[in-house]
């Protein structure tokens, strides 16, 4: 799958692969987690983060240098050079963003998805129903360790790092979630269609939209420029503000960021459920022709 910021990917995607194992470990084990394990999995990812946005600004200050130097050659050319440095210093600005968006779409297809009958399996004796609603919790318990964990950073003395802890938090949240999308497509009997790659990009295209898959148009690209990406991107804004606030040192760090996260994830989950829920029982009295049941029914 191509990356919004392709370099990026191509370069080094472990940041990718670290959260895909955070949000398959927490999702899927049984018995209490191993936070020191998880807390040192954070860490990697945002170490990489760091590295990745430093640098994409030694690139932007290099560009500004060679824009400054311009001005020295002749007043067109320093007006032209500057006009560039401000345009690189821009994309400077934006590159965390790019970077992140990146590592989610180079996620999407590491990220390991349970089929209906390995679900079934797994929660024996469950309607669908139930392992939806487990599911549910499961992912809300899983972002609720991710955001306890990177909230007790909050708490050190190390400012300089805080961006990247929050790219961390980000990036291991937004997995847990896409996998929830695409496991409640799958207990719902509504997956998603084509190539794993495929399947990758409309789950991702599924959280970023907050529908299901078949809401979402097939046809669009995770590339730069494309209409999926840029909402992606703004996804991804948003819920880097949510993980910004939560570990604000004016809140109470661990307990702020697991609370946090934990409503947010629930409330996401039980509105993707109840959409499929609901195709579903509306598909299945189409199919067997029995009239559908109105609202005072």
């Amino acid at each position: 799958m191509a990356g919004v910021e392709s370099g990026h990917v191509a370069d080094d995607d472990a940041a990718a692969r670290q959260a895909a194992e955070v949000a398959v470990e927490l999702t899927e084990t049984d018995g209490p987690e191993d936070k020191k394990r998880v807390a040192k999995a954070l860490k990697g990812i945002a170490s990489r983060g760091a590295e990745a946005v430093r640098r994409s600004g030694d690139m932007a200050r290099r560009s500004a240098d060679t824009a400054t130097g311009a001005v020295v050659r002749s007043a067109d050319s320093a007006r032209r050079g500057v006009g560039r440095g401000v345009g690189s210093a821009g994309r400077g600005a934006t590159s965390g963003m790019n970077w992140l968006t990146g590592q989610v779409v180079a996620m999407g297809p590491r990220l390991r998805i349970r089929d209906q009958a390995t679900l079934r399996a797994h929660f024996p004796g469950r309607t669908d129903d139930e392992i939806a609603g487990l599911l549910v919790e499961r992912a809300a318990r899983a972002t609720a360790t991710v955001g306890g964990a990177t909230g007790v950073w909050a708490a050190l003395p190390t400012l300089p790092a805080f961006p990247a802890e929050v790219a961390a938090e980000t990036l291991a949240v937004v997995g847990i979630e896409i996998k929830l999308v695409a496991e409640l497509h799958e207990i719902y009997g509504m997956p998603a269609g084509g190539s794993s790659t495929d399947r990758a990009r409309a789950y991702v295209g599924s959280w970023a939209s907050r529908r299901g898959v078949y809401q979402v148009d097939g046809g669009l690209l995770l590339i730069a420029g494309s209409p999926l990406a840029r909402q992606l991107t703004r996804r991804l804004a948003g819920r880097v503000r949510r993980s910004a606030f939560s570990l604000s040192p004016l809140l109470t760090g661990a307990l702020a960021g697991a609370l946090l996260n934990r409503r947010e994830t629930k409330r996401f989950g039980r509105q993707i459920r109840d959409e499929l829920r609901q195709r579903r029982n509306t598909f299945t009295a189409t199919v067997i022709g029995r009239p559908i049941p109105g609202p005072n029914a």
